[in-house]
C-alpha cells in the first residue's frame, strides 16, 4: 500500500504524502503503479471535460481537460518530453545527450517538441464527439502509462543511481507487479464506446518499441525524462489511432 501511495505522491502534485510517512525504498517500486495513477489523472480530467462542456464549447472544454492534468502532474511528463528532445536532438554523443537531458534549461528542440505535441494532441481529439473523446482520454492515459512503464524491464538505467535527478533507481518489475501493471493499463479500454477502437492499442505498442530501440542505440538505456516522453508519445499515438479509426468508420 505504501508503494501505491508513493506512486501517487511522486507522479502527482496532490498532497498524498500527508497520509503516511513513505520510506525511500518504496519509490523504487512505483513504476508498475503508474497506470493506476492514470485512473486518477484521466478521471479528473474527463470530469472537467464533461462538466465544462455543459456551459462551454467542446473545444474549450477539451483544453480545460488538458490543463487539469497539467495542474495535477505539475507538467512532470511534459518537462521530460522537452528534455528528451533537447538531449536527443542536440547531443552528438551518449555523454553529451545525457548531459543536455539533465540540464534544466529548455532548448529549441524542447520548445518545438512541446508545440508539436500539444498541437497534435488537440487536433487528434477536437473533431471527435464528446463521448468518444472522453472515453479515449479515460483509456489512453492509463494505457500509455502502462506501456511506457515497461521501459524499466526492456532497458537498463542509462546513468548511475547517484546521478539520477530524483536520486532513485527504479527496480525491475516482478511477475506480480508486471501483471498488475498490465491489468491496470488495459481495464480502462472497456470505456471505449466501440470495440473497434481497441485496435488503436497497436499504435502505442509500435511507438514504444521504436523509441526504446532508438534509446538503446543512442544512450544504451533510459532516464526519467525518457519515461515521461515515452508516456506522452505513446498516449498521443493512441489518440491518433482513435482519430483514424473514427474518421474511417463514419
Amino acid at each position: 500500500m505504501l508503494r501505491i501511495l508513493a506512486a501517487f505522491t511522486f507522479f502527482t502534485r496532490l498532497p498524498f504524502w500527508r497520509l503516511a510517512e513513505i520510506p525511500a525504498d518504496a519509490f523504487k517500486h512505483i513504476v508498475c503503479y503508474w497506470p493506476l495513477v492514470g485512473w486518477l489523472t484521466a478521471g479528473l480530467s474527463v470530469a472537467v471535460l464533461y462538466v465544462s462542456a455543459l456551459v462551454l464549447p467542446p473545444s474549450m472544454a477539451l483544453l480545460l481537460a488538458f490543463i487539469t492534468r497539467l495542474l495535477l502532474t505539475g507538467g512532470l511528463h511534459e518537462d521530460g518530453l522537452a528534455d528528451f528532445f533537447d538531449g536527443l536532438g542536440g547531443g552528438k554523443s551518449r555523454e553529451q545527450t545525457l548531459a543536455i537531458m539533465k540540464d534544466s534549461h529548455i532548448g529549441s528542440y524542447g520548445v518545438i517538441s512541446l508545440i508539436a505535441y500539444f498541437g497534435l494532441l488537440y487536433a487528434s481529439l477536437e473533431h471527435l464527439p464528446l463521448t468518444v473523446a472522453g472515453s479515449a482520454l479515460l483509456a489512453g492515459d492509463p494505457l500509455a502509462k502502462g506501456v511506457a512503464a515497461m521501459v524499466i524491464n526492456r532497458l537498463p538505467y542509462a546513468r548511475k543511481e547517484e546521478e539520477a535527478k530524483n536520486k532513485t533507481l527504479y527496480s525491475r518489475m516482478h511477475t506480480s507487479e508486471f501483471i498488475f501493471c498490465c491489468l491496470a493499463a488495459l481495464l480502462p479500454l472497456f470505456w471505449l464506446p466501440n470495440a473497434v477502437y481497441g485496435l488503436a492499442i497497436l499504435a502505442p505498442l509500435v511507438t514504444f518499441w521504436t523509441l526504446t530501440t532508438w534509446l538503446k542505440r543512442r544512450i544504451q538505456g533510459y532516464t526519467g525524462d525518457c519515461c515521461g516522453a515515452l508516456f506522452l508519445l505513446c498516449e498521443l499515438s493512441f489518440y491518433v489511432g482513435i482519430s483514424i479509426i473514427y474518421t474511417s468508420t463514419t
